[in-house]
């Protein structure tokens, strides 16, 4: 009897020996804990046009779509075009008909949107009945969560009502949203999603608590990408994934993940924005075909769609590369036009990021930039998203 509790014993001590050798090798290895869960390709979907044609959009080639924009009118959740939003939230939850495995969240505010933000997230019954107004549009609607795209806590962004104490009302407005999806979960026995469309610069991060943030959220979507613009006096690139020169001052993809893991944000939460679209500036010279050098002011960029069939190699445009930012960009030497943009070569390059560095996924804006699906099939080939037909 003795002999066999011996042998129990040691196998019990076996067993949570190697357990606790696990533990500790994940602890110090994270990377040996590898997810069989594809990286997510959130596309951010634009209902603010008007009416939506669901019906061309690539179901099985996303796993979220964020529904952008509902407003914020008198501290609630407001759908700002009711007439075509309503029908577009309706007929985009009938995908999920279609693939069940695909998520749509409601995306509240946005540049033009965020206005009310700060003011209704000024006490803590206005935060409440805010989460609650949101909560209930993905009720009504059959939907899967919301996405909170506020821009930006405690800065002015488009002229927005602003306050310091933006810094803290962000987490507590994250923390009322994840209560309440989750008690509605309860009900519904279904998983809700949170996330939160955040910018990609440092000021960005001094502004909130990312580290208390995530803790609510499901995916931080990093929007990376408009690191330069039409306020800009020297051409750039906008949606690099590298910095290309010993500027400091320079954003990159790179520099913004970075960031906000340093800030308590983690790999396996952060998924990386692509940009869809292009931006252009009017050039002062033809010198180094336009990159790095003086602007005019801005100029025509366009979706990927119309820069892929109309402007690059074609009418004057050509196609350069920048090996160290990852990034490609369009120069027109009789025109003196410059557009940088997001092409497949780097879209590539960044689906290789995402997985060497174990992030989410990625996000991108917008769906309706790419008509065609160019950017689209690049990146969920790269994931190895395929089509059920059961």
């Amino acid at each position: 009897m003795l002999e066999k509790e011996l042998i129990l014993l040691s196998m019990k001590n076996a067993v949570y020996g190697i357990g606790l050798l696990f533990c500790l090798l994940t602890i110090q290895f994270p990377f040996l804990l590898k997810s069989k869960t594809k990286p997510v390709i959130i596309g951010y979907v634009g209902g603010f046009r008007g009416l939506i044609a669901t019906d061309s959009i690539d179901v099985w080639r996303l796993s979220h779509i964020n529904y952008a924009f509902i407003d914020i009118k008198d501290n609630r959740a407001w759908l700002h075009n009711e007439a075509t939003d309503t029908i577009n939230l309706r007929k985009l939850s009938e995908l999920k008909k279609i693939n069940p495995d695909l998520k749509i969240l409601i995306s509240i505010g946005g540049w033009s949107w965020s206005k009310n933000f700060s003011d209704a997230t000024l006490t803590d019954t206005s935060t409440r009945n805010f989460a609650l107004s949101s909560i209930d549009i993905v009720s009504k609607y059959n939907l899967d969560g919301v996405d909170i795209d506020w821009e930006y806590p405690g800065m002015i962004g488009d002229s927005n009502t602003y306050r310091p104490e933006d810094k803290q009302h962000y987490t507590l407005l994250l923390k009322e949203l994840r209560e309440g999806l989750d008690s509605l979960g309860r009900v519904t026995h279904r998983k809700y999603y949170l996330t939160t469309a955040v910018g990609g610069s440092q000021a960005y991060i001094d502004h909130t608590e990312m580290d208390k943030v995530q803790a609510y959220a499901d995916y931080i979507n990093i929007m990376s990408y408009d690191y330069a613009g039409g306020w800009n006096t020297v051409s750039g690139h906008h949606t690099n994934l590298y910095i290309s020169s010993g500027d400091t001052s320079q954003y990159s993809a790179h520099r913004s993940i970075q960031a906000f893991m340093a800030a308590g944000v983690p790999a396996n939460k952060i998924v990386m924005g692509i940009a869809f679209y292009g931006k252009g500036w009017q050039m002062e010279s033809t010198d180094n075909n336009g990159l790095y050098r003086k602007t005019l002011k801005s100029a025509r960029g366009g979706g990927f769609t119309y820069l892929k069939d109309s402007l690059i190699n074609k009418n004057g445009y050509k196609d350069y590369w920048d090996a160290i930012a990852k990034a490609p960009y369009l120069f027109n030497a009789e025109n003196k036009v410059f557009i940088s943009y997001d092409n497949e070569r780097s879209v590539k390059a960044k689906c290789k990021y995402v997985k060497q560095h174990h992030l989410a996924g990625v996000m991108f804006w917008e769906y309706n930039s790419d008509k065609k699906g160019y950017l689209l099939k690049i990146i969920a080939d790269k994931f190895k998203y395929v089509r059920n037909n059961k």
